[in-house]
């Protein structure tokens, strides 16, 4: 980030940031850098925006490292002097995440995560079977893969029965999309090789969507690496409006 900048950025900034902090159940670190002038905020205009921060989590979802960066923005300038950026204009931004596997298993049991996993309804040769994630934990091995292990309730013909499964993911990078290595049921009567089949090719439609949206946010996942104990996500957004957290 910026190590000089004016008085009006440093007023922008220094205010965004505490904005921020404040509507973060928690920040070890946070700083936010708003590259303009006055006369670009008079006109709603801003060359970019930065974030980074550490340790930062809100509604039990913890982020260990971030660093976003913004294209040239356009913003309501009453809110900018309070430090709110309220876009006029849908902006263009890249974001580097990092995620351990301690806070990524955290998260999955967090009620907002929890709210936010829908049942998976799968066409099986004219039925509709759903299948409803219970509880899924990622581990992080040293091999540059991500392993699931889950419990899943699959309604079926008005009958419901529980599996626990376990799953080996490669992870998606510049040269191939995120890849089902394996799926195996560890406890349970299994699953029929139709809904298998039926699963993975909807899984296959999602991981080769051009992008995903999320609260009105458009977003691809670029690249990810896996380390022990931790995930590096990087991701390009196309943001309608910067959420109020």
């Amino acid at each position: 980030m910026s190590q000089e900048r004016n008085l009006e950025e440093n007023l922008l900034s220094q205010a965004a940031e505490n904005t921020l902090s404040s509507q973060l159940d928690e920040a070890e670190t946070i700083e936010v850098d708003v590259q303009t002038d006055l006369l670009k905020i008079i006109q709603g205009q801003a060359d970019a925006v930065s974030l980074s921060g550490e340790g930062l989590e809100i509604q039990g979802v913890r982020v260990q490292e971030i660093e976003v960066q913004t294209d040239k923005i356009a913003i309501n300038p009453l809110s900018a002097i309070f430090g709110q950026i309220e876009l006029n204009q849908p902006v263009n931004t890249t974001a580097r995440i990092i995620l351990t596997e301690a806070d990524i298993n955290y998260a999955l049991t967090s009620d907002y995560i929890r709210s936010k996993l829908q049942n998976f309804d799968l066409n099986v040769d004219g039925e509709i079977i759903s299948l409803k994630p219970q509880q899924i934990q990622i581990y992080l091995p040293d091999d540059g893969k991500i392993k699931f292990q889950g419990t899943v309730l699959i309604n079926e013909k008005s009958h419901t029965r529980q599996i626990v499964f376990t799953a080996v993911v490669s992870p998606r990078t510049k040269h191939h999309p995120i890849l089902m290595e394996s799926f195996n049921c560890t406890q349970g009567a299994g699953i029929s090789l139709d809904i298998i089949v039926s699963l993975m090719n909807q899984v296959k439609e999602l991981v080769n969507l051009p992008y995903f949206e999320f609260d009105g946010t458009k977003f691809r996942l670029r690249n990810m690496e896996v380390k022990k104990g931790s995930m590096i996500l990087l991701v390009e957004a196309n943001v309608k409006q910067i959420p109020q957290l």
